[in-house]
């Protein structure tokens, strides 16, 4: 077995055994697997009331960067007049509609359009629904942006796998030189990858240039914005609100500790640091963290992320109809979750560099690890596995004393631990969009209230449930392949 596999191995590895632990163990030593339960309700708890303050103060930063002039800011600095956009939309079989808004957004942000650099990535394996958009989108949009360009991804090209990073790979290999021949400084120019129905702030563009303009070595960092699913959240069912919450406060959560932040979804680099890790890679499914790393390991651990504290809003899962937008949700859980396959990139590549610091490579690999683990197997042990002991216990072990103490200190845990729930359930009405005009307004803000009930649930079914499915598939050696989230047809 190689080393490879071996690293692939132990992330589904220590989810398992954990599991069939904790069940073993709440019949045969039901009371180790008591004072398991408590250390780890202990720890949880812990773990809440240290994420809650970042998560307060990110909102705070929020708040104030949606009213600041990000456009005086910005402006004002050395080089503004240098800097320039180039924005790429991946897009594989997404309707015109969704391209058209999110193109007319970026048209009307306020950062000059004629300085923006618009590609529309499109694929071969629907290379007749895309010449259709590129048809219409060129008539459209042609002549807003500084350059309006479209790639189209080849099929089966070899060593890749068909998704998102692989015609990010081909799209940007492609773009590169037009963007040399227009005499562009690749440390000027500022990338942005976004999902193709990413709705950007009008202020956004400001917003990183003034920070591209200020942070000390911008080339040696990324920049993440706070990930909204405002686009059609109101008529996503509730499970789905609650998981994209999940997201969105996971992400303000890490901001104000961006030092061990990586990249999510919608974001920005430089030009200069795609050019020297040789761009997005293409035999992987998590791109848009992996595109981090590669640029943390180039750089021997002197890369980074900036923070932006203004949304950008996407989709959610909504097709239309109930139960497959829960599918839908469950592969896309799956498909984050398999950000798995970063770890052992990140271990292999760690003991060959000799300049990163130890600390910086534990850091990270601790970071992931736990992370990881954590996703797969918390919400089960504390909803569901932690009670096993209680009630498959013998008679015998009845009459102990922390038989007896345990559950009223589980429910003292789990009502500090509420703390988290609160809070979160009570910012996310202050993230919310106006409802639809057909909507009652008591009737929806009530549901939304509601909605929070679910949280046991949906974080089991849609939170361990696919970080279990993913981390198993990775350790089983079955590769599971990029599955493009369903957009709506119609805003």
């Amino acid at each position: 077995m190689t080393r490879r596999r071996i690293l692939e191995i132990i992330p589904g590895l220590l989810v398992w055994t954990t599991l069939v632990s904790s069940v073993l163990l709440s019949f045969f030593q039901p009371l180790w697997m008591i004072y398991f339960i408590i250390l780890f309700d202990f720890y949880w708890l812990l773990r809440i009331l240290y994420f809650t303050p970042f998560t307060l103060l990110a909102w705070w930063r929020y708040r104030k960067a949606l009213q600041r002039d990000w456009r005086a800011d910005a402006e004002a600095c050395v080089g503004y007049a240098d800097t320039v956009q180039l924005i790429f939309l991946p897009t594989y079989k997404e309707a015109y509609p969704v391209i058209h808004e999110t193109l007319r957004t970026l048209a009307s942000t306020q950062y000059p359009p004629s300085r923006m650099m618009v590609v529309l990535a499109g694929e071969a394996r629907d290379k007749e629904r895309f010449q259709q958009v590129v048809k219409q989108a060129t008539k459209d949009f042609g002549q807003v942006f500084k350059a309006f360009w479209t790639t189209t991804h080849p099929e089966g090209l070899p060593d890749e796998i068909p998704g998102k990073g692989s015609n990010l790979h081909w799209s940007g290999q492609a773009i590169l030189p037009k963007v040399l021949a227009l005499g562009l400084d690749p440390d000027r120019v500022i990338v942005s990858s976004l999902d193709i129905d990413t709705i950007v702030h009008p202020a956004y563009f400001s917003c990183l240039t003034y920070q591209y303009l200020t942070v000390p070595e911008p080339t040696r960092s990324s920049y993440q914005p706070v990930a909204l699913y405002n686009n059609n959240l109101w008529e996503s069912p509730a499970a789905v609100r609650i998981a994209m919450f999940g997201t969105t406060f996971w992400i303000m959560t890490e901001l104000p500790r961006p030092e061990g932040m990586m990249t999510f979804s919608s974001h920005s680099m430089s030009l200069r640091m795609l050019i020297d890790v040789d761009f997005w890679q293409k035999d992987i499914v998590s791109e848009d963290s992996r595109i981090f790393l590669q640029g943390l390991i180039h750089y021997h651990g002197r890369y980074r992320v900036t923070p932006l504290y203004l949304p950008v809003s996407m989709d959610t899962v909504m097709t239309g109809e109930y139960w497959k937008a829960l599918q839908s949700l469950y592969k896309q859980q799956r498909r984050w979750a398999w950000g798995v396959e970063n770890f052992p990139y990140m271990v292999e590549a760690f003991a060959k560099d000799r300049e990163m610091s130890w600390s910086t490579k534990a850091g990270w690999i601790f970071k992931q690890l736990e992370g990881m683990y954590t996703w797969a197997t918390a919400p089960l042990l504390i909803f569901l596995l932690g009670y096993l002991p209680f009630w498959f216990a013998p008679d015998s072990l009845h009459r102990f004393v922390v038989f007896q103490n345990t559950p009223f200190t589980l429910q003292w845990l789990m009502r500090c631990a509420m703390i988290g729930l609160f809070v979160s359930a009570t910012l996310s009405f202050t993230l919310l969009p106006p409802p639809p005009m057909h909507m009652k307004r008591p009737y929806a803000y009530a549901i939304m209230v509601l909605q929070w009930l679910l949280l046991p649930v949906t974080f089991i079914l849609f939170g361990a449930i696919p970080a279990i499915d993913a981390q198993t598939r990775f350790m089983l050696g079955k590769p599971l392949g990029f599955a493009v989230s369903p957009k709506r047809t119609v805003r």
